[in-house]
């Protein structure tokens, strides 16, 4: 699959006329693929819309070569990081997460993040549900799904309209 995977890339990035080197790194549940190119921009996109977008469509194009679908034993679904982006993120949503977590905890009031894509959410509801005494969900459609963060056990929370974090 390794490299079914190397062909992928190199056609995809060599029709976005894209200069580079990638790395491809085989772990248990996915592949981890570190692209390095002086255009890194291009492919990361606005909040990582187009690295999401190109992540997909590698993940479509596997399950097409392979013949096994994500939900499959044998797929390992692929995890693309332009330049040390995506880590660098997961890094600052971490951090960021716990600040967030803290506030409600000190003032009680529930905090509406902005929207985010479907990994971001994720880092930060497993940041939330290790922080006692807090929860987590996400709410809205599409692009607009975003974080709400509140005390959990029913715990009074005061709704704060005005705070709206951006990540």
């Amino acid at each position: 699959m390794e490299n079914q995977l190397s062909d992928v890339l190199d056609n995809i990035l060599g029709l976005l006329l894209l200069e580079g080197s990638y790395e491809i790194e085989e772990e248990a549940e996915a592949f981890s693929v570190l692209i390095e190119t002086s255009d890194a921009g291009r492919l990361i996109g606005a909040r990582g819309e187009s690295l999401d977008g190109l992540q997909l469509l590698v993940n479509q194009i596997m399950s097409k070569k392979t013949g096994e679908g994500p939900s499959a034993d044998g797929f390992k679904r692929v995890v693309l990081d332009v330049s040390g982006w995506r880590k660098q993120r997961e890094e600052e949503l971490i951090k960021n997460a716990n600040e967030w977590g803290k506030q409600v905890l000190e003032d009680g009031k529930e905090i509406e993040l902005e929207p985010q894509s479907s990994w971001q959410r994720r880092v930060i509801h497993s940041v939330i549900s290790e922080i006692g005494g807090l929860s987590s969900e996400s709410v809205g459609e599409g692009r607009d799904r975003h974080i709400v963060i509140k005390l959990a056990d029913g715990k009074e929370v005061k709704k704060d309209e005005s705070v709206n974090k951006e990540n």
